[in-house]
């Protein structure tokens, strides 16, 4: 809801154009802007000695593959996937709110995880829905069929269809994981970041993308419809039990650090942790004081529809996208669902926490169709790590435990036997 459709493809084109400037050798980039510590750090010599540095690895620069924004606060960051002779690499390029670079960063490009065997499954692009028709991907088994079959369910922000965040797309993983094993999955690019306009309510953001999906999956050939699940990520496990009541035909939900608790007590947590980690960081304390303006505005009883809220991370949403979750429990709505439900949770998460999971716990103990468990060494992406996690983790490469892949893909198939 922060940006628009033509906004993301400017910025992914202004990612892409940069680096075509450094492919020509332009290395004063006229093109794209610097900031003024970009301008200081990396003057037009260090950016060409870079550049050498690049290609005397990874070969000559040969194309960019694709370019993919996501939003952080007051930047954009922009991951533009170079093919070199010899190597993919990632630049990581960050913009301010002038358009202009404020940092700049060459990654290892994200290669398939050892789990995902390609020769398993073929993969087809597809529509789903329809106003907007939302692009997307089914990755379906080779085999004969009919197979169970997943909806992948975002987490928060304008996602493409892997879920990229920083050097993971989780998505991505989970989908090839699964089907590498017998499990068709569909997942496909956020409205939030495809076509922004008219949205509301995350039924708009999230919950009719969900249900055109689920309804693509019953008219699809070899898909089982009597096994079709969701697994939803954070905001997409939060409401994978809305998701469930509104379509009473699934088999069961995946919830992976679906948050039990008010949007608002959540980003409260989530910088108080941010502060315990760089307590001199004034940016984080005034976020922080922001948060707890945030918390009294979409809690007020006069919090009106139209209204304007201030995220305290940045952007604006109206009154009526927090009035539409001001009654919603999701650990209250999973308790009432008769479908299968496992709750998965990684024990690093500073973002969905193990506060989140106890909520899921109280809530569903006793429930025989309820399987919950958590993983030690995860963060809230589900990749292994150990101490405290932080957002610079995220940037690095990693892959979707194969644990989770293999746990999920289990409990799946089990209810075939």
């Amino acid at each position: 809801m922060q940006n628009t459709n033509k906004a993301v493809l400017s910025v992914d084109t202004k990612a892409r154009t940069f680096i075509e400037e450094l492919a020509r050798g332009e290395w004063d980039h006229p093109r794209t802007p610097f900031d003024e510590t970009m301008s200081r750090v990396m003057p037009s010599a260090e950016l060409h000695a870079v550049w050498q540095k690049l290609e005397a690895t990874a070969g000559p620069f040969r194309s960019v593959e694709e370019a993919h924004s996501q939003i952080q606060g007051d930047f954009q960051i922009v991951l533009v996937t170079c093919r070199f002779e010899h190597d993919l690499l990632v630049a990581k390029i960050v913009y301010d709110a002038r358009d202009r670079i404020a940092g700049l960063f060459f990654l290892p490009a994200w290669t398939a995880p050892t789990y995902a065997n390609s020769d398993a499954w073929d993969e087809q692009d597809l529509k789903v829905g329809v106003n907007p028709a939302l692009p997307g991907l089914l990755t379906l088994p080779k085999a004969n069929g009919p197979f169970p079959a997943v909806v992948l369910v975002h987490g928060s922000g304008p996602m493409d269809e892997d879920e990229s965040v920083g050097g993971v797309k989780m998505f991505k993983d989970l989908a090839w994981g699964l089907a590498s094993r017998g499990v068709a999955v569909l997942r496909y690019e956020k409205r939030s970041r495809y076509a922004p306009s008219g949205i509301v309510t995350q039924k708009e953001e999230v919950l009719d993308g969900a249900h055109d999906a689920i309804e693509l999956l019953r008219h699809t050939r070899k898909i089982d419809i009597n096994e079709l699940f969701v697994i939803g990520h954070s905001q997409g496990g939060y409401l994978a039990p809305r998701i469930a009541r509104a379509n009473p035909n699934l088999a069961g939900i995946v919830i992976l650090a679906g948050s039990t608790r008010p949007l608002e007590e959540s980003l409260i947590d989530q910088l108080t942790y941010f502060a315990s980690l760089e307590p001199k960081n004034t940016k984080i304390a005034e976020a922080l004081n922001a948060a707890e303006q945030f918390k009294q505005t979409v809690e007020d009883p006069n919090l009106r529809a139209e209204q304007d809220v201030a995220w305290p991370t940045g952007g604006r949403a109206k009154g009526a996208y927090f009035l539409d979750i001001r009654d919603y429990a999701p650990a209250s709505a999973a308790q009432a669902l008769s479908c299968r439900i496992f709750v998965l949770q990684g024990e690093r998460d500073y973002q969905v926490t193990m506060k989140d999971f106890d909520g899921w716990k109280r809530a569903l103990t006793g429930n025989r169709a309820a399987v919950l468990k958590t993983y030690p060494r995860l963060n809230h992406l589900f990749v292994g790590g150990s101490g405290m996690s932080t957002p610079a983790e995220y940037q690095q490469p990693g892959h979707v435990d194969e644990g989770v892949v293999s746990d999920i893909s289990e409990w799946i198939l089990r209810g075939r036997n």
